[in-house]
């Protein structure tokens, strides 16, 4: 990684916040790309009015022109058992007008080969968007595992993988395979950090952004609400970063509800941000490149 590594900052770090105003603190905090969540990830969520035509989508496209601020993601796409174009044929549509490079999808199904036989055929679909689909493997989810994420990239004809720091070690990512991998495969990475060890009994929120739920797993929880800005904990984000492609994209995703809570949203992106630039320069990384 280079300082010239285009950062970029997902939209869950800071949930709560619209996509217009999302990137003007990001273009305030130094970021050079935002990940902008333009449908829901669960049933529970809010999503955030950015259908085709909507008042907030071009008010986020506007945004973006004054500050120069590209979009570097859009999300979510989540695989079931009968997902089909119609449902997430909206979300290409509005990625494509916001500029994305790449979709975020997820895997719900149990079935690996449907899962993998769907993700392809979104591959197929996003391509005249000039979107490139990106499985993310999350130890909650169907997709759960490295090598799974690897096969289901692989089978796709030009999808791709975006790795998540805290996921990998949850899931108990290997780092050599990791540098071992076609790096054509991999889209982007997302940094945060976290324990080491997977967390126990975490205290359960009033609420969170959008009305995402504070139920289900302790893996759940830290995911969206409890993760630590890169630096803050004893992720082996050095490793991490030294076996990524060189020059891919790095965002940051990492929503720390106690920070959130003491602090502006210009002020905690300029810290994610300078958690971000410590990683990436950090004498650790430059000895493991």
């Amino acid at each position: 990684m280079s300082m010239k590594t285009e950062i970029a900052v997902d939209h869950l770090t800071m949930l709560d916040v619209p996509p217009p105003d999302m990137v003007v603190a990001a273009s305030e905090a130094g970021f050079d790309s935002v990940g902008l969540r333009v449908s829901a990830a669960t049933a529970e969520e809010e999503p955030w009015p950015m259908s085709p035509g909507s008042p907030m989508l071009e008010e986020t496209l506007r945004r973006m022109d004054e500050t120069g601020v590209r979009v570097l993601d859009v999300e979510v796409v989540r695989i079931r058992a009968d997902t089909k174009r119609a449902d997430y044929e909206q979300t290409l549509e509005v990625g494509a007008m916001l500029g994305a490079r790449f979709l975020t999808v997820n895997g719900d199904d149990p079935d690996i080969e449907r899962a993998a036989g769907t993700f392809a055929a979104l591959v197929a679909d996003a391509r005249p968007y000039g979107i490139r689909p990106l499985i993310e493997a999350i130890p909650y989810t169907e997709v759960s595992s490295f090598d799974l994420s690897v096969r289901i990239a692989e089978s796709s004809d030009g999808g791709g993988i975006l790795f998540d720091a805290l996921h990998f070690r949850r899931y108990g990512g290997d780092i050599e395979r990791l540098r071992a991998l076609d790096p054509n495969l991999i889209g982007y990475a997302q940094l945060c950090d976290g324990p080491l060890d997977a967390p126990e009994n975490l205290p359960r929120p009033s609420s969170l952004p959008r009305g995402i739920s504070t139920e289900g797993t302790d893996l759940q929880l830290e995911s969206r609400a409890m993760r630590l800005l890169p630096g803050d904990g004893e992720l082996p984000l050095a490793q991490f970063v030294a076996a990524l492609p060189p020059n891919i994209p790095v965002s940051i995703e990492a929503p720390v509800l106690s920070l959130r809570n003491a602090l502006s949203p210009v002020e905690f992106l300029r810290r994610a941000r300078q958690s971000v630039e410590a990683t990436l320069s950090s004498e650790a990384v430059r000895r493991l490149d």
